[in-house]
């Protein structure tokens, strides 16, 4: 088996330890993603404006390695409060074209950067 890493710089810069995704097998795993816009930063504003920056950081990378967010077919979220469960599926829900993917949403003491949302997702190439 051969796996391939994937990287654009159409989504924020991944810390030297991991890399955004790695091909395998047909697959696509992505690193999680946090709502950082292009130089880095958190973005301002609500848990669902960072949950559509998680989303967009997902889908820059997924279409760099030949996918997108309709082949995807497992996700994990990770918030750091569960009361944010609702405001996040609010956004959530408009991705990820008509046949959902498997998901799993966990509460997490905290998150780096000290935000609120990461995703992370599998897809096929």
């Amino acid at each position: 088996m051969s796996k391939v890493a994937v990287y654009t710089d159409k989504a924020p810069r991944p810390h030297p330890v991991y890399n955004q995704a790695i091909i395998a097998n047909g697959l696509v795993f992505c690193s999680g993603q946090l709502p950082k816009n292009l130089e880095g930063k958190i973005v301002e504003g609500t848990v669902q404006d960072r949950t559509h920056q998680c989303i967009a950081n997902l889908r820059a990378v997924l279409e760099a390695a030949g996918s997108s967010l309709e082949k995807v077919v497992e996700v994990n979220v990770f918030l750091s409060d569960m009361a944010d469960f609702a405001k996040m599926n609010e956004i959530y829900e408009q991705y990820w074209g008509d046949v959902k993917p498997a998901r799993t949403c966990v509460a997490v003491r905290t998150l780096p950067d000290n935000t609120d949302v990461e995703i992370k997702c599998i897809g096929i190439v």
